[in-house]
């Protein structure tokens, strides 16, 4: 299954962004971990199928309702399998 690392941009700290995070991908049945990067960023690497994946990437782009997202990175990342998804601190 493919593997992808996504960098998050805008007012997404403080707004529970991780933790809703968490909910949808437990939801899509979506593995791997998020966490917040430097500066006002989340990390995550996300293990799924194609469609869960691009179903949490959509997630992602818009991110709970007090976050403003701007932009999200996503890149390739070499497959990595995780037993289930978690919040990095």
């Amino acid at each position: 299954m493919p593997t992808y690392h996504l960098t998050v941009k805008g007012l997404v700290q403080g707004v529970f962004y991780r933790a809703s995070a968490k909910e949808i991908a437990d939801e899509l049945g979506v593995t791997g971990w998020v966490r917040n990067a430097h500066g006002d960023e989340v990390e995550a690497v996300v293990t799924g199928t194609e469609k869960q994946l691009e179903q949490f990437i959509s997630w992602c782009k818009k991110g709970p309702k007090k976050a403003i997202v701007t932009e999200v990175a996503v890149r390739q990342f070499e497959e990595t399998k995780f037993s289930d998804f978690s919040i990095k601190r």
